[in-house]
């Protein structure tokens, strides 16, 4: 083995042009759609409720081991969990997460032979929801473990050796995190900096990661690290498993937040840390690859959290709606108030029925559900934010007030505001909306792409566009004339779905409207061509939109479903109507913005502003921020800063 060298060189970080940012994102893409998609399929105007119709269920043997999780999780939660106190004092005591250790919640996805519970997707997010509900840091910390650390990616990707060392490890008492992000690297990976370097058996990790969610109390860590090009080593992003308490890895920090104070989250170095090659997850350049195809299912954990923040949302505007009284009667009378319930109701019952759909398709593994998961995951991070924002409002001066202060005063401690701060972050988490927006657009046109990509491509050859010209012509020759008429268009298409509230209307305005959807996404990119994904205001509603037509469908589905067993059937046909109605409402107004917008004037504004046009503007007021650097020092080298790593034992 070489002689290891004291102080390296520092790596110079990557310097990467646009064009070649996009490259690397598209090369971690999964190319072929292999199994059908129901939201693929929305977006290119063809309507299958065939994919997702009669709703899919789990097998019984499935459902009696999650409920008796439930049952278990229920109990330890109501009796060993204090939110508040996790609150409070911004960390999970010890004695909580060994208990969740003990009843097996660390490995509810991990398959029984390794010792985990080999719980479904439906029921792991039924879980989480469950315990996020008592506090969403636990929910956190179960999340990160699980959906994106160690368990998930070496289940989709991990060797024989691997799973029998590290799975039973993490089902029972190790705790994993995952590090990509990087204090210049966020949503670019191209330009990640910390590299691991062939050495003899091993690689030698070099470089420091930023958020790193569970990092602090983490016994393993996934690590994402860019291995230089050299003889035997096609190199590029690599995921590797690294022991936490490897020489050289420094937690130097352990990061606070506006929310999920009891989060365990950090700032890790790595100086020289050598990691054996048999801890390579797949091969040397996969490592983006392994990321996005782990959050593939990943994601869904995050809106099944959001499902119970909307429940625990309903249940207290019922409470104190019927309790608080104004003007001479219960406050949730006033229609400015009801409004507002109904909302948050109406929109519970279709988050819920998008989670246990996508979560369903998941483990039955028909489908491809790369979109339907990333839908799930905009679609409930911004409209938990939503209704959490409306149960502070209708709570007024009390949804503004802390619980210790309510209880302090004599009144029931209601964490309205914690849940608002709790919850914001979910729309930055695992993608922002703003790059989830563009993700699930790049997978919306990917049939246009793969047939006409050659044609707005600037680097093809005039033969390469001319055949790109004959394949597109032949494809839109039969795709376009589909988009003219359908079932949505005949009074009695889904009359299944008719049984005293009508919901068949909806479901023919999906289908109409998807179709429109396709024929607007066509109009687009025949308008910009090459320019199209410079459109990211257009691109964003039309992301929106088919948000929105799936939360429909699901929502239909899910009545339907609970109709037929007989389990509150009507009353979840009255919420999946009032949902539909409430989202035609907003379908209707994103079409209207597609053409009609201020985009073209935002974007001079915005040049104004960078350019110093409007600094003006800013006078009168007091920057309370000091003048540190805005993004921090990351240069590769020893730790400086004492060690804030605190495994739980």
């Amino acid at each position: 083995m070489s002689a290891v060298p004291e102080t390296p060189a520092a790596p110079s970080r990557p310097t990467v042009t646009e064009r070649e940012a996009r490259q690397v994102a598209e090369a971690a893409r999964e190319q072929d759609w292999r199994k059908p998609s129901f939201a693929k399929e929305l977006f290119l105007g063809r309507f299958r409720p065939d994919l997702i119709h009669p709703h899919p269920l789990p097998a019984d043997e499935d459902v009696r081991r999650g409920e008796e999780f439930l049952a278990k999780l229920r109990d330890f939660c109501e009796t060993r969990v204090d939110g508040a106190l996790i609150e409070r004092e911004a960390r999970i005591p010890d004695e909580v997460i060994n208990g969740l250790k003990e009843l097996g919640a660390l490995g509810m996805k991990i398959d029984i032979k390794y010792g985990g519970l080999g719980l479904t997707q439906v029921y792991y997010n039924k879980a989480l929801a469950l315990v996020g509900s008592a506090s969403p840091a636990i929910g956190a910390l179960l999340s990160a473990h699980q959906s994106i650390g160690v368990p998930q990616p070496l289940k989709i990707f991990g060797t024989r050796e691997q799973k029998e060392t590290f799975l039973p490890r993490c089902a029972r008492t190790d705790i994993s995190a995952f590090l990509l992000t990087e204090p210049d690297v966020g949503s670019d990976p191209a330009r990640l900096a910390t590299t691991a370097v062939p050495e003899g058996d091993d690689y030698v990790l070099d470089g420091v990661k930023l958020w790193t969610t569970n990092g602090v109390v983490a016994d393993l860590l996934v690590v994402m690290a860019r291995v230089p090009r050299s003889e035997g080593h096609r190199g590029g992003i690599t995921a590797f498993v690294v022991e936490a308490d490897s020489e050289g890895v420094t937690v130097e920090n352990r990061n606070a937040f506006m929310g999920l104070r009891g989060l365990e989250n950090g700032v890790t170095r790595f100086h020289r840390v050598r990691v054996p090659a048999s801890h390579r997850i797949g091969e040397e350049g996969q490592g983006l690859k392994i990321a996005l195809t782990t959050l593939n299912t990943g994601r869904l954990s995050l809106p099944a959290m959001c499902v119970g923040a909307g429940k625990w949302c309903l249940k207290i505007a019922r409470e104190w709606s019927a309790e608080r009284e104004q003007w001479g009667k219960p406050v949730a009378l006033h229609e400015a108030v009801g409004s507002k319930i109904a909302f948050i109701a109406a929109t519970t019952f279709a988050l819920e029925a998008v989670v246990d759909l996508s979560s369903q398709m998941a483990d039955e593994d028909r489908n491809d559900i790369r979109i339907e998961a990333a839908l799930a995951k905009l679609y409930g991070s911004e409209m938990a934010w939503l209704m959490a924002d409306e149960l502070v409002q209708i709570r007024g001066g009390r949804g503004f007030e802390t619980a210790d202060s309510l209880r302090a005063r004599g009144e029931r401690a209601v964490p309205a505001e914690q849940m608002l701060r709790d919850l914001r972050i979910n729309r930055i988490f695992e993608g922002s909306t703003e790059i989830m927006h563009l993700l699930i657009a790049r997978e919306a046109v990917d049939a246009h792409l793969s047939v006409a990509g050659d044609l707005i491509d600037p680097d093809k050859s005039l033969g390469d566009k001319a055949r790109a010209g004959a394949s597109a012509g032949a494809f839109y020759a039969r795709w376009l004339p589909r988009l003219v008429a359908g079932p949505g268009q005949l009074l009695g298409s889904y009359g299944e779905f008719k049984h005293g509230i009508d919901l068949s209307p909806h479901l023919r305005y999906v289908e109409r409207t998807s179709r429109k959807l396709a024929r607007s996404t066509f109009y687009a990119m025949s308008r910009w061509q090459g320019r199209m994904e410079t459109k990211q205001g257009f691109l964003g509603r039309i992301v929106d939109i088919g948000a929105e037509l799936f939360a429909m469908s699901a929502a239909c589905v899910r009545a339907e479903l609970l109709r037929s067993r007989g389990d509150h059937g009507r009353e979840a046909y009255q919420l999946a109507d009032a949902f539909c109605h409430q989202a035609r409402l907003r379908v209707e107004e994103l079409f209207g913005r597609l053409w009609s917008n201020t985009d073209d004037l935002d974007r001079k504004v915005v040049k104004n502003v960078l350019g110093g046009s409007y600094t003006w503007l800013e006078d009168g007021v007091i920057d309370p921020s000091d003048d540190g650097p805005w993004i921090a020092d990351a240069t590769p080298g020893p730790s400086t800063r004492e060690n804030a790593r605190r495994p739980i034992r």
